[in-house]
């Protein structure tokens, strides 16, 4: 299972008990037969909580796709949808082929490495259906991230390469190692690393930070745009639409609900409790990350800037995700503003650096994937540590918890980062020196719209051309 935790349900048992005895003196019904109803129905609610949180985040790769339709130019708009729908269908068979076995898989003797799952492949042996959905919508998420830092610029072919070995390998040993109960960095265990392991509760760093590192290598090596950069001038390409930007960070922003308060895998053992603060938590981050990249934005530029702004409220929820059920409300306000923060000043570094990435994935995801995973061990709070995953020796170092949880988060950022850039840089080097990931000159000028797909997604506004001619003229 991806996390196990320790809670005490006497309580909660002894009284389920009475009133299944009191039930069955009026029934005429055994308390066995009454017991078993009462836990089939837990079932049922606890697997149904688990599909609506997967639909949610399915639901997110359409977020997605507005937010990198919304912020790339108008003749690459039909390029980054196909690439958003190709993460879903694609991922879906990968996650099925190989991507649960890595993650989660365990042998015939149903045992499984710190490294890597060794089984399941195929779903082979295997009937619990409903995490396989919920984890499978959590790893086309990661594929998703690094498509828009390399738009406009990279082959449909390169893509589908570089989202199958993503979601196949790259993404699901990380989970392997912190979410399965058999992983090296796991707090699901007896014997956790510093008597807590890593605590990464929704995926700031199994989720955010894996896309975010495999982003900026793959936007580093496939270049920048044409034009982006010249000599000391920064040219800006502005997106052809923040309509759809806006609706997709509100789509993210509902979706997240079921990738945070959904991480509670379950309602019933008290887990309700859980997904309600969680959902609180989830929502003040996201405004605070919001209201700080808006504000920051004006005083750093003198202009309150959407793009920034829509970034914060994603920098937000990336930020209170590894935190979400140990931070207490107001330390996820700090947690959003100072993810907000990072938006506005991760966007110039990047600008300074000469990274071209045309949607913010880096500052987003990244940058804000280990911000999150380091706020918990600043602020996690001691009882919270021990209601959600039985710590009580370690807590947020600021509030004398001392250092094991925060030391032990940095191991897991500093493992992460270095798979994650070793990994993807070795995919994104092989598909430069084989296929090519970067199309021509001529064929950027034109579009990936045209060129890669033969259609456009605006053409009452080309005056009605013929986009395969088009495609003919950039081919002489």
């Amino acid at each position: 299972m991806r996390r196990l935790r320790a809670l005490s349900v006497g309580a909660a048992l002894g009284a389920g008990t009475s009133l299944v005895l009191g039930i069955g003196v009026a029934s005429a019904q055994t308390p066995e037969e009454l017991q078993a109803g009462v836990d089939d129905l837990i079932g049922a609610i606890d697997t149904a909580w688990l599909l609506l949180s997967g639909v949610l985040v399915l639901f997110m790769q359409a977020g997605f796709a507005m937010v990198e339709a919304g912020f790339v130019r108008t003749k690459n708009v039909t390029n980054i949808l196909m690439k958003n729908v190709l993460d879903a269908s694609m991922g879906a068979m990968v996650y099925w082929a190989v991507g649960w076995g890595f993650a989660y898989g365990v042998d015939s003797a149903g045992e499984a490495g710190g490294f890597i799952g060794m089984g399941n492949f195929f779903l082979s042996d295997f009937d619990d259906y409903a995490s396989w959905f919920f984890q499978f919508a959590f790893a086309a998420t990661a594929a998703t991230i690094v498509s828009g830092a390399m738009a406009e610029r990279t082959k449909f072919a390169a893509y589908l390469v570089y989202s199958v070995l993503i979601t196949g390998l790259v993404y699901p040993v990380v989970t392997h190692w912190i979410w399965d109960g058999n992983g090296w960095l796991t707090a699901f265990t007896d014997d956790p690393m510093n008597g807590v392991g890593m605590v990464d509760f929704a995926g700031s760093t199994v989720v955010h930070s894996v896309g975010g590192w495999a982003a900026l290598c793959g936007a580093i090596i496939v270049g920048a745009r044409k034009g982006r950069f010249t000599g000391e001038k920064i040219s800006a390409f502005p997106g052809h639409s923040l309509p759809l930007g806006v609706l997709g960070v509100f789509i993210l922003w509902v979706g997240w609900y079921g990738f945070n308060a959904g991480s509670t895998l379950g309602l019933s053992g008290g887990f309700y409790i859980d997904a309600a603060r969680v959902a609180v938590t989830t929502t003040l981050a996201a405004g605070a990350g919001g209201f700080t990249a808006m504000l920051v934005s004006w005083l750093q530029h003198g202009k309150s800037d959407l793009s920034l702004t829509l970034n914060g409220v994603l920098g937000g929820l990336v930020g209170i995700t590894a935190g979400c059920v140990v931070l207490e409300p107001v330390w996820a306000i700090v947690a959003g503003a100072v993810a907000g923060l990072i938006i506005v000043y991760g966007v110039m570094l990047l600008d300074m650096l000469k990274i071209d990435d045309p949607v913010g994935a880096v500052p987003v995801h990244m940058m804000n994937g280990v911000w999150g995973t380091l706020a918990v061990g600043l602020f996690a709070s001691e009882d919270l540590m021990g209601t959600a995953y039985g710590v009580d020796s370690t807590w947020g170092i600021l509030f004398g918890g001392g250092s094991d949880l925060f030391v032990t988060q940095v191991i897991g950022i500093v493992a992460v980062a270095a798979w994650t850039i070793v990994m993807s840089s070795l995919v994104f080097l092989a598909i430069k020196f084989t296929i090519g990931i970067r199309v021509s000159e001529a064929e950027e000028d034109a579009g990936l719209d045209v060129y890669e797909h033969g259609m456009e997604a605006y053409p009452e506004f080309t005056g009605g051309r013929d986009p395969f001619a088009t495609l003919s003229e950039t081919s002489r």
